[in-house]
């Protein structure tokens, strides 16, 4: 452990690290793959491994071949051990029903884990909502890109900052040509490696092939067909499901194509954008399917990339964190009595000129005033 710990870098923590609340008993931390999850767990170890005994282990480790979870713990505790971080926890085939005979056994011991953002701790008999809070982390934002990526550190706004247009960045004449380098490869905290594009195709591979299958207890045929629906979704995004002609298409029954797309949403591969009709987050009908993010967009949809998808998936993408985004019956978005329509700076009003509380999001621009907002500004909220 010590190693790792020593090793990660200490200089720029994700937007998530302050908000968890590290004294409860038990606590998930869930996200696509590549986000930083491990690193935010191995931080926060070095600047607290003088305060407590910790102790670090990944559930992909060749040691959990002839031990269990239960196993660690209980050695663990036996050590005086006080904080014990779970790594990949999704690699581990019984890991709620153990999750919960450690929380039960050991009321002294704090337990941390990380785990694939389709995890559900709802599931099955060893139900963990109760026990442990799930934070659900996501990829850079555009402001944690200029911390990361070129060491400019700027306040997170709120989305009436950015509604005021009173977001700024001292010291930065020109954002743009910044924020469209974000767009193709800033999303994820490793934007900057040579091999950038082949580890993101690697990560959906991985995901496609791995992840999903294995939680969903599909077969191999299955998971090759998820992939295909992953395509198609890319070469025409925003995408707008029929689902009885993608069902021939893709070769499988209609009836199981949402249950597929719920699984590409909760891994990160996909973002749904749904109406109001469900009138609870997650259940209104889907109006259009996104790419999860610009980055992914860019690297499967290559000469193919429509640049208003870009947009429309950048706000969607950033703004989901701050609240419900839902699809609007004038425009692009609503969030809550808001409505927001995207698209380039040579975009009007006409299309919410009889809509109260209305705004235009304009791409390639610098500065906004009054219903304009500059779409970048929007990447500043995390």
């Amino acid at each position: 452990m010590d190693q790792r710990v020593n090793a990660v870098s200490k200089a720029f923590k994700r937007y998530m690290y302050g908000q968890i609340n590290w004294e409860r008993q038990m606590l998930g931390l869930v996200g696509p793959r590549g986000v930083g999850k491990t690193t935010l767990f191995l931080q926060y170890i070095h600047e607290h491994r003088s305060e407590t005994k910790m102790f670090y282990v990944s559930a992909d480790n060749v040691y959990f071949s002839s031990h269990s979870l239960i196993d660690v713990a209980d050695q663990f505790v036996r050590e005086g051990g006080k904080h014990l971080f779970i790594d990949e926890i999704h690699k581990y085939g019984n890991w709620s029903q153990e999750l919960k005979q450690i929380y039960d056994d050991h009321p002294d011991l704090r337990v941390s884990f990380t785990g694939s953002s389709i995890l559900d701790i709802t599931h099955g008999e060893a139900d963990l909502s109760r026990r442990a809070p799930i934070y659900r982390m996501q990829g850079l934002s555009f402001r944690e890109y200029l911390a990361l990526f070129h060491g400019l550190s700027f306040p997170v706004a709120t989305l009436d900052d950015v509604l005021s247009c009173k977001v700024q960045l001292p010291g930065v004449s020109h954002p743009l040509p910044w924020f469209h380098e974000y767009l193709q490869h800033g999303y994820y905290p490793f934007g900057r490696d040579p091999q950038f594009e082949m580890i993101l195709n690697q990560i959906v591979e991985q995901t496609m092939d791995i992840d999903i299958p294995q939680f969903a207890k599909m077969t191999v045929s299955t998971g090759r067909k998820l992939r295909h629906l992953l395509s198609i979704i890319a070469k025409s995004v925003p995408f707008k499901p029929v689902m009885d002609s993608l069902a021939t298409v893709v070769s499988v029954s209609r009836n199981v194509l949402p249950d597929f797309f719920v699984y590409m949403e909760k891994a990160g591969m996909i973002g749904q954008l749904r109406d109001d009709t469900g009138g609870i987050r997650g259940l209104g009908k889907v109006e259009k399917v996104y790419l999860d993010n610009t980055n992914l967009a860019y690297v499967m949809g290559g000469a193919m990339t429509d640049i208003g998808n870009i947009r429309e998936t950048f706000f969607y993408n950033q703004m989901r964190v701050v609240g419900d985004v839902i699809a609007s019956r004038t425009a692009d978005f609503e969030i809550g009595d808001i409505t927001f329509e995207v698209g380039g700076k040579n975009k009007n009003s006409r299309q919410i000129k009889h809509t109260s509380n209305a705004y235009i999001v304009k791409d390639d621009l610098e500065i906004g005033a009054g219903n304009q907002i500059p779409l970048w500004t929007f990447g500043m909220t995390y």
